[in-house]
């Protein structure tokens, strides 16, 4: 399966998502920070790279933006998992790069239907 990078600065978001993985056999790594995230995405190259936004430092956003631009990380599709739901969010989310865009809390199944979807 999957080798995923989760970059949230929650533990409880990060132990969900974690578990709702594993279950479907994906293997996860995290980090607990935007540039953390950069870092270990670039030194693992994840097969995707679920991102929260709101976080300490570099928001998702931003590392979101960083990943899409780098040439080592271009490839590597980020979904963007968080709280910020409006319109003009999700807009600016997949401008930055991402491409998939969903809003907490989320279910199993749209979790692994969006990983599908951009596994592809």
């Amino acid at each position: 399966m999957a080798r995923v990078l989760i970059i949230d600065d929650s533990p409880t978001e990060t132990y969900k998502l974690t578990s709702m993985l594993e279950k479907n056999g994906h293997v996860v790594m995290t980090a607990d920070n935007g540039e953390a995230g950069i870092v270990m995405a670039q030194k693992e190259l994840p097969d995707v790279v679920l991102m929260d936004v709101v976080m300490p430092g570099l928001n998702g956003f931003q590392a979101t933006r960083q990943l899409s631009k780098t040439p080592e990380t271009a490839h590597i599709p980020v979904i963007i998992v968080t709280t910020k739901d409006q319109q003009t969010d999700r807009v600016w989310g997949m401008r930055q790069g991402a491409k998939a865009y969903l809003s907490k809390p989320i279910t199993q199944e749209v979790l692994m239907a969006a990983m599908a979807e951009v596994l592809r």
